[in-house]
């Protein structure tokens, strides 16, 4: 198994995301923003938390337009898989491979803690090692994690069960409690808490042991 984690300048999360990916299983390779092209047989690309060209524009506008973008979108297109955590988020956004927007929190400050957050659907490679309805405790660490998206949007992430995560008790005024959601494919997951961050009990949690162990799961038995 391989994954790919991108780097951009201001990413402060890509090795914390390649070490989940290693606890799991994968070999990794780290890529820089400016290769337009992805290593060959990589089977899931990481797009880590931080502050990419310094949340210049919009977060995740300009990452959204590097080189690399366009090999993230053909392995997608073909089939692979995506996961994009924090800023990763924010950049699929900006790219259109996952729908809706990241605006600054309501309460317009940083937030930095652990929060609850229900798993909405176990339908897909990254939330298949949880349980329906599951509450699990994932750190937030943003200013800009209000997600919004257009009624029609929300009714079809809802209807399309899309929706990965919400949070109990909304800390940033995101459309809907939303957490996290699929791609219409559900290989690509966007999401703002970082569940790379809890893998280890010696750093405060191991809820996020599930989603790397989904994944693995799913790529051994593929």
């Amino acid at each position: 198994m391989k994954a790919a984690v991108i780097v951009f300048p201001g990413s402060n999360c890509d090795r914390d995301l390649a070490v989940a990916f290693e606890k799991a299983g994968f070999s990794v390779d780290m890529v820089w923003h400016k290769d337009p092209t992805l290593p060959e047989k990589v089977d899931i690309v990481g797009i880590p938390g931080g502050f990419s060209f310094g949340d210049y524009l919009r977060c995740g506008a300009i990452a959204g337009q590097s080189p690399v973008m366009q090999g993230v979108a053909a392995h997608v297109e073909r089939g692979g898989y995506a996961l994009g955590v924090c800023n990763g988020f924010q950049v699929l956004c900006e790219t259109g491979l996952l729908p809706g927007a990241l605006m600054r929190n309501s309460s317009l400050k940083f937030i930095c803690r652990m929060q609850r957050l229900s798993v909405e659907t176990t339908s897909s490679v990254f939330t298949q090692a949880y349980s329906q309805g599951q509450e699990i405790d994932i750190p937030l660490a943003h200013h800009d994690g209000n997600y919004v998206i257009a009624p029609e949007g929300l009714a079809a992430l809802k209807d399309q069960d899309r929706v990965a995560f919400r949070y109990v008790g909304n800390p940033n005024g995101s459309t809907d409690d939303i957490a996290g959601v699929l791609s219409e494919n559900r290989r690509v997951l966007g999401m703002m808490p970082h569940p790379e961050r809890v893998i280890d009990a010696t750093h405060g949690g191991t809820d996020g042991q599930a989603m790397f162990a989904g994944l693995t799961g799913a790529l051994v038995g593929a």
